[in-house]
């Protein structure tokens, strides 16, 4: 959620009881202005600031990220879509020296791709992404009810005690449920918290976001979404899931990248960003199949108390019934 998770979400899905994460781009003073602000609203915890933050590897020098870890001092760092898995190792470790109070955790979509980092990074945590998820992630992979399991089992075998993280298309309680039923010790959400208050995102991209429905038929996963603006620049086992949209239909009606770009190109320059709901819009609109299941905006806060009460009477229910 680059761009789309700033300081006030992450702080408020941390006072509701959450761990919420600022998630960076590539523009380092903006994470630090948005950890300062961190700072000066919640309180450390032996040590660390009550936050996370998230980075795409494959565009930062860890040079540029080192001395803001160093003096903020986050809960988590995360790490996403390094160049190559074993790019992993290298971060991990300056991480560890510039903030030995931080956890690592590494964002995977395979369990060749979980055994592999975590025989060689040693995460603190994996978050083993299944392909119903929105934006990025793994283009070859499968959904979190058989991914997660197996990524479990096969980091058991191999003697690797890693606490995973579920993350693709769960939006309420009864996803998240499901995933602690399944061996997850946490659960991920980004397309729920599209809706929240303190997102930060362009009023057309919410409206798409909450009028979506049928999340496994209106949106699809493509490397064409990462080609609209020129050429993709994101590692090869990556593509992204979008809302369908008008860009994507012209791609299946055999129009040429070059006039897809074109048009795209005139779209974001107006006042709705080439964004809108239906299928309308030209931009990428990334979000999960879970899309289907967010239909109001809510504050962050009031999403996350939801989403725990209903786990956990999900979790009653089921009990009563074995």
């Amino acid at each position: 959620m680059a761009g789309f998770a700033g300081a006030d979400l992450a702080m408020a899905v941390t006072s509701a009881g959450g761990l919420g994460f600022i998630g960076a781009f590539n523009d380092m003073p903006n994470v630090a202005q948005s950890l300062d602000r961190v700072e000066q609203n919640l309180e450390r915890y032996d040590g660390v600031l009550p936050i996370g933050v998230g980075f795409l590897t494959f565009v930062l020098k860890s040079e540029a990220v080192m001395p803001i870890l160093s003096k903020y001092r986050p809960a988590v760092v995360w790490l996403f879509a390094s160049q190559e898995l074993d790019d992993y190792a290298e971060w991990a470790r300056l991480i560890r020296a510039a903030t030995p109070q931080s956890q690592v955790w590494i964002q995977l979509g395979s369990v060749a791709a979980a055994l592999q980092v975590a025989q060689r990074a040693r995460p603190d945590a994996i978050c083993v992404q299944g392909s119903d998820a929105g934006g990025h992630g793994f283009e070859q992979s499968a959904g979190i009810i058989s991914l997660l399991p197996e990524v479990g089992d096969a980091l058991a075998a191999a003697g690797l005690n890693v606490p995973l993280l579920a993350s693709g298309g769960m939006a309420d309680g009864r996803g998240a449920a499901a995933a602690l039923a399944l061996g997850a010790q946490g659960v991920v959400m980004g397309t729920r918290f599209l809706a929240a208050s303190e997102t930060n995102m362009h009023r057309e991209y919410r409206k798409a976001i909450l009028a979506a429905r049928e999340g496994g038929v209106n949106t699809i996963r493509a490397k064409l979404f990462d080609e609209l603006r020129g050429p993709n620049m994101w590692p090869k086992l990556y593509d992204g899931r979008s809302i369908v949209m008008a860009s994507w239909n012209d791609h299946l009606s055999g129009m040429s990248i070059e006039e897809i770009r074109r048009l795209h190109a005139e779209a974001v320059k107006v006042e709705d960003r080439g964004f809108a709901a239906d299928g309308k819009g030209r931009a990428a609109i990334w979000a999960g199949t879970g899309v289907g299941l967010v239909k109001e905006e809510q504050a962050a806060a009031e999403i996350a108390e939801q989403v725990r009460n209903e786990a956990v009477a999900v979790l009653a229910k089921t009990r009563s019934m074995l």
